[in-house]
């Protein structure tokens, strides 16, 4: 459970990086089960309108603050560092403070890179995981279709401020994942939350780098 953990962040990883005003190409998304179409939301044309301008971007950077909000502490854990992606699959989480790391995801490969040592994990071994990567590529595509294969998708603002509501369609899934909320101004990302059923929630804040 603690290696699904650490991919469940890696998720946060992947929606964050796009906070840089870099372009970005269409990543390859690893085909889902098909599920009914999910009807279009009534800010269809502002929803679309943001898919575009995510699906402009290729390379970018950004620092986060990341809290992870456990039921078992009274107080959140929380750590800092950089965010780093390169189209279509590279992915690099670099976590500074307060404990170094690296997690890295590389198509469906992660690895994670802590006190010299180095873990490989396959995603593929994750049915319940590689879904939930796969949405948050399709996110940092602007894939509408590939997002609302696996999410109910919930869009709330304009292409200024916006935010993106996805719950689950597939009830194993939901048993992992209760939802993600993503919000964002433009084509940039500002938070990540990432909530689990049990009521346990991480938050990652992402800073573009050049951004005052």
């Amino acid at each position: 459970m603690r290696r699904g953990l650490a991919v469940l962040l890696t998720l946060q990883c992947a929606a964050a990086v796009c906070a840089t005003p870099a372009v970005c190409a269409t990543p390859n998304v690893p085909t889902t089960p098909a599920v009914p179409a999910v009807p279009a939301t009534p800010a269809a044309d502002e929803f679309g309108a943001v898919m575009g301008l995510l699906a402009a971007r290729r390379h970018a950077e950004a620092s986060f603050v990341e809290q992870q909000f456990l039921g078992m502490l009274k107080r959140p854990l929380e750590s800092w560092g950089e965010l780093v992606y390169d189209a279509p699959d590279h992915l690099e989480k670099r976590t500074l403070q307060p404990r170094p790391e690296t997690l890295l995801l590389a198509g469906d490969v992660l690895t994670l890179r802590r006190g010299g040592r180095s873990q490989v994990i396959d995603l593929r071994s994750y049915p319940q995981i590689l879904p939930v990567v796969a949405s948050i590529r399709a996110t940092l595509a602007g894939d509408r279709t590939a997002l609302e294969r696996v999410f109910r998708v919930e869009f709330r603002g304009d292409p200024q401020r916006w935010s993106l509501l996805l719950e689950p369609l597939d009830a194993a899934l939901a048993k992992t994942v209760a939802g993600i909320r993503i919000d964002g101004a433009g084509a940039g990302l500002r938070t990540v939350d990432f909530r689990q059923p049990d009521g346990d929630h991480s938050l990652m804040t992402i800073r573009p780098h050049g951004s005052p």
